[in-house]
């Protein structure tokens, strides 16, 4: 059941009814109706602002249509007060009976409470992470890959087919710096003594084994030849290391990505993706010969005083035009990520999101204008980006990896905490907000600590299950008997309140998943822990509160449907995080 979702149609209907009478102009266009818990419970439970969306519409008073919507409201049996405040809001208050339907609802759907048809299938290609293949994953990546499965979780629970993308960076520059890295490595493999790591190249132990197995793939035979004829070799066999490693590091975080973009696929073989993709913006008249003008203030790479092939970027809300074509005839950075969206398009995708690290926002508007000029304005483009992350252990900024020479890596953090505090506190904060991730407070079992909270909530619930098997010996707690049980014995006000919290996740997965925000689930689900760990804390305090009534079969049965569904949202919420819900804490 969701709550909101009943109110909104009986708003419907009870408009369609004042249409029919002709109070409401019968032409009036009733959208969608925003209905959300009110600020403050004495106001009621939930609250609209339709009469406020409608009133020009119908060329009445917002406070008007509230009064003729709460009399025809007012009627409904599940509604115990309809009330206008304000210039016209509607604050209604539901009668217990929803509320105790609530967990009748969440253990007859299980694990589909909550799931949404919002998506209805369609597509959506989730790109994240996508770092160059030039080392181990560090803590910078590892908050873009934990948001990035998250959010691609989150759309997949609300109705999305989703397609999960690595766009692999193995054309650049930056990839024959790895190959030039790994073949000193290979040098110091055969018996050489490369002395220090000249500056430019990679220093990190992590390209020893390359070197090693460089050195047992071909022996002494690339020593002597040119770098010409052995880079190609080398920087095929240590990209191919890299990703071995990222896939590894990924894996710790339960990260699995559907499809591996090579970016040097779009110009090896027979089909030159780029030059198509200039082609297509040619014939569409969108790319043009002409001149920058320089920046004003500062110097930019891109900028050349030169005639040059420009793509008409200003047109689809850039700053600027963008250069498709280098001065040595090259494509730039930018013409292959339009074909690489190009070719996201031509694979049915309608729906793109991207996840960029915090030195990539000023890439936004020339790929949104990109997306925009290819599809024909039919294809969106979201840009996530993550801000950076402080590594602190106990207040203290942590110290760079041996391993990796100059970061700390994704997995020395994982190995550290483990996956479960990662993942939960990546997300425990908006993504455009810089992140302080501290190693010993992520682990602390403390009630400041949010993943320890929200798991904390699951142990508990787990073990009333296992605790109740004391009192009565033959319950069944995954049983008929609990989940027929007489809800209607839920009437604490901290009872109530926990159901109201589990009413909202619904409405809160549809939410996230509208705004690509999964750091909403994190927020909710902390909200949720706090109100379970009040109710069991009540409980302490007032035995009749207690979740097990050994005196009182029904009211046992009536708390565990409680319980019961209590964990399954919460099983369902860490699920979409990533997190796990354990049965006991250790």
């Amino acid at each position: 059941m969701n709550v909101f979702a009943h109110v909104e149609e009986r708003i419907k209907s009870a408009l369609a009814a004042l249409q029919a009478r002709g109070e409401l102009p019968a032409d009036l266009a009733i959208g969608g109706i925003d209905v959300e818990p009110t600020r403050d419970p004495a106001h009621g439970d939930v609250a609209s602002n339709v009469a406020m969306v409608l009133a020009k519409a119908a060329r009445a008073k917002p406070r008007e249509i509230a009064d003729k919507l709460a009399a025809e409201l007012r009627s409904e049996a599940t509604f115990i007060k309809v009330a206008v405040a304000g210039p016209g809001f509607l604050n209604v208050t539901l009668a217990p009976s929803m509320w105790q339907g609530v967990v009748t609802s969440i253990l007859k759907e299980g694990d589909a409470y909550g799931r949404s048809t919002l998506g209805r299938g369609e597509p959506i290609n989730v790109e994240y992470v996508s770092a160059n293949p030039t080392g181990p994953m560090h803590v910078g990546h590892c908050r873009g890959a934990v948001f990035g499965d998250a959010l691609a979780n989150l759309l997949a629970f609300a109705g999305y087919d989703v397609t999960r993308e690595y766009y692999i960076n193995d054309a650049g520059a930056q990839v024959d710096v790895l190959a030039r890295s790994a073949y000193l490595r290979y040098r110091e493999a055969l018996g050489e003594d490369i002395g220090e790591i000249p500056e430019g190249l990679y220093p990190g132990d992590y390209l020893k084994p390359v070197g090693q197995g460089l050195a047992m793939a071909f022996g002494r035979s690339l020593l002597g030849k040119p770098e010409a004829e052995w880079l190609p070799d080398v920087r095929q066999v240590a990209i191919g290391d890299m990703l071995v490693q990222i896939r590894e590091d990924l894996a710790a975080l339960n990260i699995r990505h559907d499809v591996f973009f090579s970016e040097r696929s779009l110009t090896n073989g027979n089909r030159d993706e780029v030059a198509v993709t200039i082609d297509e913006l040619r014939a569409k008249g969108l790319v043009y010969e002409g001149r920058l003008e320089k920046p004003k203030g500062h110097d930019v790479d891109e900028w050349e005083d030169r005639e040059q092939t420009l793509f008409k970027a200003t047109e689809f809300g850039d700053d600027v035009d963008r250069a498709l074509l280098k001065s040595d005839g090259s494509y730039t950075y930018f013409a292959s990520d339009m074909a690489y969206h190009h070719n996201k398009l031509a694979r049915g995708f309608k729906h793109l999101i991207n996840v960029f690290g915090a030195d990539h926002s000023g890439y936004i508007k020339r790929m949104k204008a990109a997306v925009a000029a290819l599809s024909d304005g039919k294809a969106d483009l979201d840009i996530k980006v993550c801000q950076l992350v402080r590594l602190l252990r106990a207040g203290e900024p942590v110290k760079m990896s041996k391993r990796a020479g100059t970061f700390v890596t994704l997995r020395e953090v994982v190995d550290e905490v483990g996956r479960d505090p990662v993942r939960f506190m990546m997300l425990y904060r908006k993504n455009d907000a810089t992140l302080d991730f501290d190693l010993a407070k992520v682990i602390e079992q403390s009630k400041d600590n949010a993943v320890f909270y929200v798991q904390y909530a699951h142990a508990r619930a787990q073990s009333v299950f296992r605790n109740v098997r004391e009192t009565f010996s033959d319950l069944d707690v995954m049983g008929v008997e609990v989940a027929a049980a007489d809800v209607s014995m839920l009437t604490d006000p901290s009872e109530l309140d926990l159901v109201k919290r589990l009413a909202l996740f619904p409405r809160l997965v549809e939410g996230a998943a509208a705004a690509h925000e999964p750091h909403r689930l994190a927020f909710y689900l902390n909200d949720l822990a706090a109100s379970f760990h009040s109710l069991w804390s009540r409980g302490n305090e007032s035995p009749h509160l207690r979740f097990i009534q050994p005196s009182d079969r029904k009211v046992t049965t009536a708390r565990l449907a409680l319980m019961r569904s209590c964990a399954q949202v919460v099983t369902s919420g860490l699920g979409i995080l990533g997190v796990h819900a354990p049965s006991e804490m250790r």
